[in-house]
């Protein structure tokens, strides 16, 4: 994965939505296909974010779990707005 095309939202100590609305904010500024990881602590985040992802033209490229962390990563779409 090259960092320089990847942004990583610090959702951590975050309860729903907030994940999302973070994820959100920051994907409005970004170009598609730029990659963004979402680092999270609450394990509903697993299934809001690749909700919103769908709803929104974005791709969810892999989730994750590890030590009380779930991980999101996705692709911009082309329906940031």
């Amino acid at each position: 994965m090259d960092t320089l095309d990847t942004m990583v939202v610090d959702c951590r100590r975050l309860l729903c939505p907030l994940p999302v609305i973070r994820v959100q904010d920051r994907v409005a500024d970004l170009a598609p296909g730029t990659q963004v990881e979402a680092v999270c602590t609450d394990p509903g985040a697993l299934q809001d974010i690749p909700a919103w992802c769908r709803i929104n033209g974005h791709t969810v490229l892999r989730t994750d779990s590890k030590d009380g962390e779930h991980l999101v990563v996705m692709r911009v779409g082309g329906a940031c707005e």
